[in-house]
Order: C-alpha cells, then sequence, then structure tokens
C-alpha cells in the first residue's frame, strides 16, 4: 500500500511539473558537459532499516537541448554508502529537466526522472523513479526534500551545487 502511495504521489508531482513545464519553457545551460562539486544525500531503504543514511555524492553528465543527463555519480562516505548500485547511470542516466524558473527570485523548479538504487544485502530495489527539486540560481545549487520511491525508499534530502550551470526562460 505504501508502494501505491508513493507511485500516486510521485505521479502527482510529475504532472503538476509537466503542465508547468507547457505552461513556461526554460532551459539548462550552457551546453556541454558538467560536473557538481561534492555534495550530500540523505536516503532511506528497507537496506538501512528504514534509517536514514547520509553519503557524500558528486555527479557528471552533459547537457544538451536545454536537458542534463547525469551519466556518472559517485557515492562516499563508507559503510551503506559502499553498497548501493545506482540504475540508469551511466546509461540512459538521470535526466535533470527544468520545468520552471521565476527570474526575480532566481529560485527554479524541476525533475529528475530514472532515479533509483539497489543494494545486493541487505536487499534494497528503489525506484527508478522521478523526483523533484529546486534550483537557486544565486548559489548555482539544487535541493530536494522528502521525495519518495518505490520499493519502500525515499531520498530524504540532496543538495549539491553545479557551479557551471544555469536556467533560462
Amino acid at each position: 500500500m505504501k508502494s501505491l502511495k508513493a507511485l500516486v504521489c510521485v505521479s502527482s508531482f510529475a504532472l503538476l511539473f509537466g503542465a508547468a513545464s507547457m505552461a513556461s519553457a526554460v532551459s539548462i545551460t550552457p551546453e556541454g558537459p558538467f560536473t557538481t562539486e561534492a555534495g550530500t544525500i540523505v536516503v532511506t531503504s528497507p537496506s538501512s532499516a528504514g534509517v536514514p543514511i547520509t553519503c557524500g555524492i558528486t555527479f557528471g553528465g552533459n547537457v544538451s537541448a536545454g536537458v542534463a543527463t547525469i551519466t556518472s555519480a559517485t557515492l562516499t562516505g563508507g559503510g551503506l554508502c559502499n553498497l548501493p548500485k545506482l540504475k540508469n547511470v551511466p546509461a540512459p542516466g538521470w535526466v535533470l529537466t527544468a520545468t520552471s524558473f521565476n527570474a526575480s527570485t532566481g529560485i527554479g523548479n524541476g525533475t529528475v526522472s530514472n532515479v533509483g538504487w539497489t543494494v545486493a544485502f541487505p536487499p534494497s530495489n528503489c525506484g527508478a523513479g522521478t523526483v523533484s527539486g529546486e534550483w537557486n540560481q544565486a548559489t548555482r545549487t539544487l535541493t530536494g526534500k522528502n521525495q519518495p520511491l518505490s520499493g519502500n525508499c525515499a531520498v530524504q534530502s540532496l543538495t549539491v551545487k553545479v557551479p557551471n550551470l544555469s536556467v533560462v526562460p
């Protein structure tokens, strides 16, 4: 039942952000490769018995046609941070799409699709799914909070700085 509720919640976010993107076309720039500075991700899963696990994370990828595709990710922090195998990285990648941007506040929203991971033991199969996030143009920081994924998993928080990217209307 929790998985069904999570699916309904994720689907609602996807519909909401999809409608927003049709009303206001925004893009991620510049075209070409990008890397992030070291950030943090806090996740829960059956492998952690639902206890939040904090890991360091760094992403790399490419921007094409206004969409960023994350094709590499490195988790750091030891312990349970060494166990996950990320789904869809390197291919087809986690796809970051800007869905809205308010130029006066410098704040935008977007989605990251194809997000998921597995852990062999103790077993977890999280996602793949779509999570939403917020972009702060002034600090070049992508954040996300309380994003459920199938498999009784969640991204409790994500904070990562992408110094060479911008969102433009």
